[in-house]
């Protein structure tokens, strides 16, 4: 399509490089601006009349060079690269020798509200008024927004950064404060120096100036811990704090080395276009993602703080200490942490069962992003920075933390715990490839790491392995196959592929741990096990290890539904069987009325996370059914379906927290299908939340607000409205807006839409309001043609990975040819570079879902008369 041709790209020349910046920086939070000063000595390898460097969005005023050893300043004429280059470059009235010096450079810039380089955060004081902090993201390419610098990963330097704030303001960076004086001519005016960073990439650096309190522990090392929160919240920052300081001796003995720094922040920030950020030693967090407030908090959100806490701590090893030598690796620092997040926060709260939420959170994201012809393969190519952001996706983060799990099964837990250490004690302070890891990890337990692994990252896709089995007295003979998986089940020319899959099997007999693993390197095998009974069940991929899917035959399925009854198939194995079910039957290997009649098995399910998978499939499948005469009886059998667990678990907090996130996940969708009982609780318990005669739990104010709002009028859509100002808790006001859409009246949605993008609202929520819309057919005709009516202002607005959320949140529901269609057209006449990949990627998923309902939509209707007439 249009705008897939990427620009022409050179990395810069190696020849002169940074050894140290010194930094000094003067923000202006009423003009939106800053001045720079830049000391960056430098090592020039052969002699050169030109320094080339990055910069954008900053204006170089003055620039000289002067040799080590010399007090001559060499002046040098400025000229700025094209924007493709991002670069400005730097011509000497002599030429510079071979040696070391110092580039001295003065500067300007502006403090931009786009969530990147160094840029302003709005805020509301205690006593409400409007108010900012100077805060930065840098990752991947935006510290040559802040400073000239050479700002790729492989360009480490040490760093000395100064800060020139207001008094009364909070100054921050990297490292622990050095000195602070009050400045010679400005009493309101102090001069904030830190002390030298270790060696860096330049998108690890961090600096903020702002209003800040702070929380503050002690790791069991004696590391200094703080949590800083906007002036008011501090004790929002409990629970992360808590979190912080367990995790990083863990990390410690995990790896064998110990945190490089003296302490360690994290900063609590009102805008941030990601999640979180790891810059070493001041780690920069989305609000919703490390406030807990214990009364309005649910216990999601709270696993959610643990998690992106763990993970954005692990990048301080892994990630900062060794660091990807190009972005091509970006998968190797975030792969890496996403899987041991989950490790991490095992061993802080070992009874959230967090490892089945890692199936439900990271495989099956994963499998379902890399059955698209679509995908991308884990190691990607990347150029030009423009490349980048679409890379910062579910392939790179959760198909790679799977396979890493899958990895680290294969080889053992000591076997890879010791590799790790071999790879970050190997390349301390420098950079690496995936193959470095694989040598490592190969040293460590002597199995073909490079050959089995290269099979997953190198090539997009995975495969679905078919099964067969057959009984000779108590022995049993798998046949087991592989091909590659396709969502439309479709394989096209070049496409078949094949891995080095490993491969778990239990049976009843054992079914927490395999009785055999192998490692499937054809395409097919074949494998017997003995002591195993005809009825006895016989499950392929053990806890769901591994990233593949398995279809059996209808005897092996049948086999295994006593097991879901009675649930003496453990948890994760329920959980990833009716995910493989769903998802062959959305690409025609297996009738959907076939998976219907599983599903039954399932309904005494009391774990939070199968039903979670589950009722996201049902979901999937209600998507399509929305435009056929049996959306009504469906919506039917979801309430017979969950009726029962509903009665069990009740409204009342009883048992923590699994059964609280499962409340919540049940009656928020018998409140959206219609369930009387459901909406008229809703409704009462909405009525005293708003009164103040009975606040809700928050983890009942999702599934009541969308339940109310589903069935209610202008006058609820008000009140939510006043909940939503009345708020200055981002969790809460998330839920909100996530919520607000469900109402029904068509101009109460269009006035969501123009909330999305107005200033009421933070820019990184507009993409959740506008997919909130797009529940119903209607609503996402209008959220479409709203994000149409309005691409050239939102592109213009969101110049970061929004853009592919934006893309995302009107079309994730689409299911017919004519919208398919109407997109591609859409985007063919107004391409956006950046956002190609996440287009080509809707598209396909509209005509799957347009197939899926072409194909099943009738027989389905069949099966729900008789299912509801019976």
């Amino acid at each position: 399509m249009p705008g897939d041709e990427r620009p022409e790209f050179e990395r810069l020349s190696t020849n002169v490089v940074p050894i140290n910046y010194n930094i000094t920086l003067t923000p202006d939070l009423t003009n939106f601006v800053f001045d720079g000063e830049e000391k960056i000595s430098v090592q020039i390898k052969k002699p050169t009349n030109t320094i080339t460097c990055h910069a954008l969005d900053i204006k170089v005023k003055t620039v000289y060079f002067t040799p080590k050893g010399s007090s001559d300043k060499i002046e040098g004429n400025i000229k700025y690269g094209s924007a493709i280059e991002e670069t400005v470059t730097f011509t000497f009235t002599t030429p510079l020798q071979a040696g070391d010096g110092d580039l001295c450079l003065t500067y300007s810039g502006e403090l931009n509200n786009k969530m990147k380089g160094f840029y302003r955060s709005q805020y509301t004081t205690q006593d409400g008024q409007t108010a900012f902090n100077a805060v930065t993201h840098f990752e991947a390419t935006d510290a040559r927004r802040a400073f000239p610098c050479w700002d790729e990963p492989a360009v480490k330097a040490t760093f000395d950064i100064t800060l020139v704030v207001p008094k009364d303001k909070v100054a921050l960076s990297n490292m622990p404060e050095k000195s602070t004086t009050s400045h010679s001519s400005d009493k309101d005016v102090k001069i904030v120096s830190f002390e030298t960073t270790p060696i860096m990439s330049t998108y690890l650096i961090a600096f903020t100036v702002g209003d800040y309190d702070y929380v503050e522990g002690f790791d069991k090392d004696q590391i200094r811990v703080r949590i800083y929160t906007p002036a008011g919240k501090k004790e929002q920052g409990r629970f992360a704090l808590d979190v912080a300081v367990k995790t990083l001796p863990f990390y410690k003995d995990y790896f064998g080395i110990k945190y490089m720094l003296p302490k360690i922040d994290l900063l609590s920030v009102a805008d941030f276009a990601i999640g979180a950020m790891e810059n070493w030693g001041l780690l920069t967090f989305k609000e919703a993602l490390i406030l807990v407030d214990p009364k309005n908090t649910s216990a999601v959100s709270r696993q959610h703080v643990a998690l992106v806490v763990g993970h954005e701590l692990a990048h301080q090893w892994f990630g900062n200490l060794v660091t990807m030598d190009w972005w091509t690796d970006l998968w190797l620092k975030e792969g890496f942490a996403t899987w041991i997040e989950y490790l991490c926060v095992d061993y802080c709260f070992p009874l959230w069962d967090i490892w089945t939420s890692f199936v439900n959170d990271n495989l099956i994201r994963a499998l379902q992003l890399d059955s698209l012809h679509n995908s991308h393969p884990i190691e990607v190519k990347v150029g030009h920075p423009s490349e980048i952001d679409e890379i910062f996706d579910g392939i790179s983060y959760s198909k790679g933390a799977s396979i890493i799990r899958m990895l680290s099964d294969y080889l053992g837990a000591e076997d890879f715990r010791k590799g790790l250490n071999i790879y970050l004690t190997r390349h301390a302070y420098k950079n690496a490839e995936t193959e470095d890891l694989w040598t490592a990890l190969a040293e460590a337990s002597g199995k073909p790491v490079k050959n089995v692994m290269d099979t997953w990252t190198k090539q997009m896709g995975y495969p679905v392995l078919k099964v067969e089995r057959k009984q000779k007295d108590d022995t049993c003979t798998l046949m087991i196959s592989q091909k590659r998986f396709f969502s439309d089940g479709k394989i096209g020319t070049g496409e078949n592929l094949s891995w080095l899959v490993p491969i778990t099997i239990s049976t009843t007999s054992s079914p927490n741990f395999p009785v055999t693993t192998i490692l499937l390197d054809g395409e097919s095998t074949r494998i017997d096990i003995a002591d195993v009974k005809p009825e006895q069940w016989v499950k392929i991929n053990c806890g769901n290890g591994g990233v593949y899917r398995v279809e059996y035959t209808t005897d092996m399925l049948h086999n295994l539904i006593p097991a879901i009854k009675d649930k003496s198939l453990p948890c994760r194995d329920r959980l990833g069987l009716q995910e493989d079910l769903f998802a062959l039957a959305q690409c025609g290997m297996t009738p959907t009325v076939d998976v219907l009649t599983v599903v039954e098995a399932y309904k005494d399910e009391t774990i939070c996370t199968v039903w979670n998978t589950l009722a996201s499939n049902l979901s999937k499948l209600a998507n399509i059914l929305q435009y056929t005469s049996s959306y009504d009886l469906y919506k039917s059998y979801i309430i017979s379906l969950m009726q029962d667990v509903a009665k069990k678990i009740g409204w009342e907090d009883k048992d923590g927290e699994d059964e609280a996130i499962l409340r919540g996940i049940i009656l928020s969708r018998l409140g959206r299908y219609g369930d009387k009982e459901t909406v008229s609780e809703a409704r009462e318990r909405f009525n005293k939340h708003v009164s103040g005669a009975q606040v809700l739990s928050a983890d009942l104010r999702s599934s009541v607000y969308v339940t109310v709002l589903t069935h209610g009028d202008e006058k609820v859509f008000e009140l939510m409205l006043k909940l939503y100002e009345a708020t200055d808790l981002q969790q809460e006001q998330r839920r909100i807006l996530m919520s607000l859409g469900a109402i029904q009246d068509e101009k109460l949605k269009l006035r969501v839409l123009q909330l999305a993008i107005s200033d009421k609202i933070r820019f990184q929520d507009t993409p959740l309001t506008i997919g909130g819309v797009a529940g119903s057919i209607k609503g996402r005709e209008l959220a479409w043609n709203f994000l149409k009516n309005n691409w050239q202002d939102l592109r213009s607005r969101y110049k970061c990975g929004l853009l592919t959320r934006l893309v995302q949140a009107p079309t994730s529901g689409f299911a017919t040819e004519e919208m398919a269609a109407d997109i591609e057209n859409f985007f063919q006449a107004n391409p956006s570079p950046g956002t190609e990949r996440t287009v080509q990627q809707v598209i396909e998923n509209t005509r799957i879902r347009a197939a899926w309902l072409k194909r099943d939509g009738a027989a389905v209707e069949d099966w729900l008369k008789k299912r509801i007439s019976s």
